[in-house]
């Protein structure tokens, strides 16, 4: 069965569907993966098909305007270069995907759920976050509160949906009638929703029904294969564990403030750190004896040898965090990160998430050493991580869409 999976965005946006793509085709599916050609070479290391578009959204994140909405400005700025490429985006994915026997897609990709409409072929939302599945259990992850009562927690996820369609809303049905020769989009229930979270870390809603699945996490493991660089074997084995802190694709304005402030906050608290640079979220001037700055390394091998972890609060990046077994300080930026990063609190696996407009020398320090202190704290994320490893998330999602659409997965090889 032709299937074609849809995702653009950051490494966090798309990691998740390699793995998702490669368990596909281990169980006799022809699955291909569709994103921005920057993911070609991760799609080729895992041994999965890869169609590339033209539209890169990560390279806005890197320009003042992108720079400025992740350290809480506006989102709207970013509107005036992101329509014209959202209609490049979707016009590539139809002349991608038209072959497509069954669909999967990220929802920020526009086009999947259309284009499996015009073909006539299942479509599956599939994604990290509950973000379109209402429910009386919380509130839209983009809300910024853990609750506002049954009621209103189901009304925010119908209005956070809405408001976040309604700016592409004529874009979609120009392209729709142009492109596709449909008429204006009505709102049309998937064949499935696939949520590729653990309940671990959410439990799944008794209001959601069967069409709603929850497999567990999709990890993209490369720890067996990776040779670390020798100064990072060094550092490692030079003393004890640090603690990472790393902001993944995330950028910032002032990149390197925001590294001084890691840097001595660590100092203070007595800890040695494994500073990741990323997209440039954090950067430092000079070094320090005791910390290493490297660009990135596989979360699978480095954070098992970490004392604890601090980053941007990415679904994919707490996953690595929790199955790592190690305490999580969530420092996020905005959308889905605040969601994660109080559910980590709850769980009692990390201290109170610090958003990153609110980070400061004091709180960083102060949060460092509950990290490496609290002996309640460590005890729970080493119980969460061994529910986390025994669960098989892509497994499950395989078979999740296998009962969709009647597909008998083949013996792996």
């Amino acid at each position: 069965m032709k299937t074609l999976i849809i995702t653009v965005g950051t490494q966090g946006d798309v990691r998740p569907y390699v793995a998702l793509a490669k368990g596909l085709r281990a169980a006799g599916y022809d699955a291909e993966l569709i994103s921005s050609a920057s993911f070609a070479g991760l799609a080729a290391k895992a041994g999965v098909p890869f169609r590339s578009v033209s539209a890169d959204f990560l390279s806005l994140l890197d320009t003042p305007e992108g720079k400025r909405v992740l350290a809480g400005g506006n989102p709207l700025t970013m509107m005036q270069k992101v329509r014209p490429m959202l209609r490049e985006l979707l016009d590539d994915l139809w002349r991608s995907a038209q072959d497509a026997e069954l669909i999967l897609h990220h929802p920020k990709a526009l086009g999947g759920a259309h284009i499996a409409e015009k073909l006539g072929v299942p479509a599956i939302i599939a994604h990290p976050v509950p973000m379109f599945s209402p429910t009386a259990a919380f509130p839209s992850p983009i809300v910024p509160a853990a609750s506002l009562g049954p009621a209103l927690n189901r009304l925010s996820h119908r209005a956070l949906l809405a408001a976040t369609v309604a700016p592409f809303k004529g874009l979609v049905n120009d392209w729709r009638r142009e492109a596709l020769g449909l008429p204006p989009a009505r709102e049309q229930r998937p064949a499935m929703t696939l949520y590729g979270f653990s309940e671990v870390l959410l439990p799944r809603p008794a209001d959601w029904d069967e069409r709603t699945v929850v497999s567990g996490f999709w990890f993209l493991d490369e720890a067996p294969g990776y040779k670390p660089p020798a100064d990072l074997e060094a550092f490692l084995a030079s003393g004890p564990a640090p603690i990472y802190v790393g902001f993944g694709s995330m950028a910032s304005e002032d990149a390197a403030a925001k590294g001084r402030m890691v840097v001595e906050a660590l100092a203070r608290a007595g800890a040695r750190g494994v500073i990741a640079t990323g997209q440039g979220g954090l950067a430092l001037a000079e070094g320090a004896p005791h910390i290493l700055s490297i660009a990135g390394a596989p979360h699978d091998w480095l954070f098992p040898r970490m004392a604890a972890v601090a980053h941007h609060g990415g679904a994919g990046t707490v996953a690595a965090g929790l199955r790592a077994g190690k305490p999580s300080l969530i420092c996020p930026f905005l959308v889905d990160q605040p969601f994660w990063g109080r559910r980590v609190a709850a769980l009692g696996a990390g201290p109170q998430p610090i958003p990153q407009k609110k980070l400061s020398v004091e709180g960083l320090t102060a949060a460092f050493r509950q990290l490496l202190t609290d002996d309640a704290m460590q005890a729970r994320a080493a119980e969460l991580a061994a529910r986390l490893q025994a669960e098989d998330g892509v497994g499950r999602a395989v078979d999740a869409v296998g009962r969709v659409v009647g597909h008998v997965a083949l013996p792996v090889s």
